[in-house]
């Protein structure tokens, strides 16, 4: 539980601190968001959220190596919001 409630932190305050301190990298800001969100849950992410998390951030980095910013952004934006709505791998296995 733990856990789930610092990933939240993370979360949140990345998304919540992305306009303020990186405006002009959203994109990067996201990457950075979900490079964190893996280190620190690692262990409480079910097996799938977690090879689609890597997936997710192989896909946003090729479209920001390629110049497409705003793709990059969706992918990562989209990858944030189901990372927060689902929480940890654990969660419902009580």
């Amino acid at each position: 539980m733990k856990r789930t409630a610092l990933t939240g932190l993370f979360l949140t305050a990345a998304l919540l601190g992305s306009p303020a301190f990186a405006a002009d990298d959203l994109c990067g800001a996201n990457l950075k968001t979900l490079q964190n969100a893996q280190v620190s849950s690692g262990t409480n992410l079910a097996a799938d959220t977690k090879m689609s998390l890597e997936k997710t951030e192989k896909e946003a980095v090729a479209a920001q190596k390629a110049g497409d910013d705003k793709k990059c952004i969706e992918l990562t934006t989209q990858a944030i919001t189901s990372l927060k709505n689902t929480g940890s791998g654990n969660e419902g296995n009580k």
